[in-house]
């Protein structure tokens, strides 16, 4: 996209805003991830390599003067988790590194605009604690164990370290750090497993923002649940719902943009190929979204799993 020709600053920070985590993940506030609660052995290890395709609209605030915002990415991202004792409950730490390529357009003041960037986008860095029904237990231990409640809380940051350049209006990277807070309620019931979590996206100022200007946003509070069912050992299918509603931005401190307003559903089916090895396909898609991004996501994973 011609970014040089785009002169509204609302403009500029809406779509900074929506676009910045789009390489990474389509729905930020509702990153639909089942089990994230579940309690592991400790010294248990995992990486990931996972592919994601996500296309759909970009919905602008109505006042801006950009219409039929539209945005295809492919996202391929490496991640590694390991499990472990923190004053004898259950922790895990992952990190993600995501690489994206991005195909936007849309119509700005009535000019048909493009633009395809592609490299690294914001790496993240989560720990995790379940301090209520989680001992900390190695593997033999860990299966004698009859799941039930367990309530803990997580910390992510994103480092402002993906493809950023202040002279462009649509990057991969987000030039700002963000938290995620969260705190989540896991209960096992037979093969039945059900999780609610509730947190909050905080954002860092950008003062490298499009156009020389300077962006602040708003918390941005979220709601996301999930309802599993276990076939066997490894293989489970489950369903995701996330709501979000926040955000607004502003830049140079002037008036906000509107809320964004976002609901989501998803779907994963797990599935082992060996007591190591297992897959993951993933689903989303937006069932409301009043300013972000619209996007159906299509997913798969291969994940190896040692130690413990």
């Amino acid at each position: 996209m011609r970014d040089s020709t785009i002169r509204h600053p609302l403009a500029a920070v809406v779509l900074a805003g929506i676009l910045g985590f789009l390489g990474v993940c389509p729905a930020l506030a509702q990153e639909l991830e089942p089990g994230l609660y579940f309690s592991s052995p400790v010294g248990v290890n995992a990486a990931i390599v996972g592919y994601m395709y996500s296309s759909g609209n970009i919905l602008m605030d109505s006042s801006l003067p950009i219409e039929g915002a539209h945005a295809q990415i492919h996202t391929v991202s490496v991640a590694v988790i390991r499990s472990f004792d923190l004053l004898g409950k259950t922790a895990k730490v992952d990190a993600q590194l995501p690489i994206a390529a991005g195909d936007f357009e849309g119509y700005v003041a009535g000019e048909f605009r493009t633009r395809k960037p592609s490299g690294p986008a914001d790496p993240r860095l989560r720990v995790l604690v379940n301090f209520i029904g989680a001992p900390a237990l190695h593997k033999a231990e860990f299966a004698a164990q009859r799941p039930g409640t367990i309530v803990g809380a997580s910390f992510q940051a994103v480092f402002p370290w993906g493809r950023y350049d202040p002279s462009r209006l649509i990057n991969l990277g987000s030039n700002r750090w963000s938290f995620r807070p969260e705190l989540g309620v896991s209960r096992a019931q037979g093969k039945w497993h059900f999780e609610l979590s509730t947190g909050v996206w905080l954002f860092t100022d950008n003062h490298e923002n499009y156009g020389g200007t300077t962006l602040e946003q708003s918390a941005l509070p979220f709601v996301k649940g999930d309802v599993m069912y276990t076939f066997k050992r490894g293989m489970w299918v489950a369903a995701n719902y996330g709501v979000a509603n926040g955000g607004e931005t502003r830049v140079d401190g002037g008036p906000s943009s509107e809320i964004q307003t976002n609901q989501r559903v998803g779907a994963t089916f797990a599935y082992p190929f060996g007591r190591s090895l297992g897959a993951k396909l993933v689903y989303t898609s937006g069932l409301t979204t009043r300013i972000g991004a619209d996007f159906d996501s299509y997913g798969a994973s291969v994940q190896y799993t040692w130690g413990g």
